[in-house]
């Protein structure tokens, strides 16, 4: 045990950490203030000089106002272990005493933006069960004394003493740029290329502004004509527009996924799974196995052909899932013998998977088919009366069958497969994914049933975990009664801890 820090009376970070404060903070304060500096670029020219030396002025003041602030947070921070709880005093107007039992703790992290990599600090963030945001936050320790804090944290026996990675160990997963590039063809592009497609228009847009404010719209709007004219008739250039949006797309994908996961490495030990991964923004993370509320397996057909899937580990997190992405911890490459390993080693899962998939009952079809068919008509009414040319109709001989076979092929992923112990829940459009639940770790469930689901006697369970809702829909209300009552059984009478 690394005894060369004193963690028993209050102490500060890194005085770096003051420059880390200092930048993110006018980090922050572009973020909020982007369109303000937009504008004023844009009409740089007629402000006059005396306004510009306003403008100076207030940069100046708001750039120390945030250095004094940096400070101040700086200054006030202070932490200490004692007693198996770690104390947190902050605060510059407002003070706070915070005070964490180690058994609430969840992670331990330790991360690095660019930053912090080259002034050589690290920030660790102390995570609990359910909390909103990042408990605690420490933004720059060098790495001796992180690694102590962690290590003093980590000897409880109530958090589950750590065991120490073997340096010569080979990791279960470990992912290459090779890797990372077939990852990256395999993500879902058509959102990356309606973006580009809304900035291209944008882009066009601002020019116009641009030239009306030189009092030659009168070209402009000649080369636009021109344009539309020549993309009208010239099916080479849409292709060839199409491509290019297509390789940004990709190569945007390729980006975001080297960023993020480059050098992913994950060991597997007795009791958690340790990952690093990221470029800019280095990530360690220990994943306690028994803190892990329930795993999401995603594939797809390009996935499947290169034969890897995406898994998803899911914690304990408060307010909606959706605000959490920072909290969904996800191996991305896993080989198929990758992802039996990791399934293996949290559940037991033997018996569901060679269990009998349930699937809806019609009507969940049908609901589908009538919702979306009735969006459909709306969507094409309203766009003939806002255009009014008949053509559009034409895309209908497309459009149709393939929102039909969509939704053949949604009903298809949509089942489940249920033991006395786990729960098994397919999803998915395009990707399928598969999400691994045990059910006592289930906190309330619910059945619904609204008045048309009661004349075809279906109903919807949803089953509301400490990491988010999962969601049975639409079958038999006996099924549901059943699955109902055996889950509220199993969660009374567990004696098994689910954090």
């Amino acid at each position: 045990m690394n005894n060369s820090f004193d963690f028993s009376n209050f102490s500060r970070q890194s005085s770096k950490g003051i420059l880390v404060l200092y930048l993110n903070f006018i980090y922050k304060f572009i973020k909020v203030t982007w369109i303000l500096l937009f504008f004023a670029v844009k009409d740089f020219n007629k402000i006059s000089s005396i306004k510009l030396t306003y403008i100076y002025i207030g940069i100046a003041v708001v750039l120390i106002f945030l250095l004094v602030r940096a400070y101040l947070i700086f200054k006030n921070f202070q932490f200490k272990v004692t007693n198996d709880h770690f104390i947190l005093k902050q605060g510059i107007l407002k003070k706070t005493n915070t005070s964490v039992p180690f058994y609430r703790i969840q992670n331990i992290n330790f991360k690095q933006n660019i930053i912090q990599q080259i002034i050589g600090v690290f920030e660790v963030s102390i995570e609990t069960a359910g909390s909103k945001d990042t408990e605690i936050a420490i933004k720059a320790l060098p790495l001796s004394k992180a690694e102590a804090l962690k290590e003093i944290m980590s000897k409880s026996a109530s958090f589950d003493k750590l065991i120490s990675i073997d340096v010569d160990k080979k990791p279960l997963v470990k992912i290459g740029l090779k890797e990372l590039f077939k990852v990256s063809l395999t993500e879902n592009h058509l959102q990356n290329l309606l973006l580009f497609l809304a900035l291209i228009i944008g882009f066009f847009q601002q020019i116009e502004q641009f030239v009306e404010t030189l009092g030659r719209t009168d070209l402009l709007d000649g080369f636009i004509a021109e344009s539309k004219d020549a993309l009208s008739i010239s099916f080479f250039l849409i292709t060839i527009l199409l491509i290019f949006l297509t390789v940004i797309a990709l190569m945007s994908s390729f980006v975001k996924i080297f960023l993020v996961h480059f050098n992913l490495t994950a060991y597997l030990k007795e009791d958690a799974f340790e990952i690093h991964q990221g470029l800019f923004t280095k990530k360690s993370i220990i994943l306690k196995k028994n803190k892990v509320q329930n795993i999401t397996i995603s594939t797809n057909p390009l996935k499947r052909l290169i034969g890897i899937s995406f898994i998803t580990f899911k914690q304990a997190v408060s307010g909606e899932l959706n605000e959490k992405k920072d909290k969904l911890i996800r191996i991305v490459g896993c080989k198929n013998e990758q992802v039996e390993i990791i399934k293996t080693s949290l559940f037991k899962v033997i018996e569901l998977e060679n269990g009998e998939k349930e699937y809806p009952e019609n009507y969940y079809k049908r609901r589908i088919l009538i919702f979306v068919f009735l969006f459909l008509i709306i969507g094409y009414a309203l766009t003939y009366g806002f255009f009014n040319h008949f053509e559009i109709f034409y895309s209908t001989i497309l459009v149709f069958p393939i929102s039909f076979y969509l939704i053949l092929k949604k009903v298809k992923k949509r089942f489940y497969k249920i033991t006395d112990e786990m729960l098994i829940v397919g999803s998915g459009l395009l990707e399928t994914h598969l999400t691994y639940l045990e059910i006592f770790k289930v906190q309330n469930i619910k059945m619904r049933q609204n008045i048309f689901q009661k004349r075809s006697n279906v109903a919807d369970l949803i089953l509301q975990t400490a990491s988010g809702k999962i969601n049975i829909p639409c079958i038999r209300f006996e099924d549901a009664i059943k699955i109902y009552n055996h889950t509220l059984y199993k969660v009374e009478t567990s004696r098994t801890s689910w954090m």
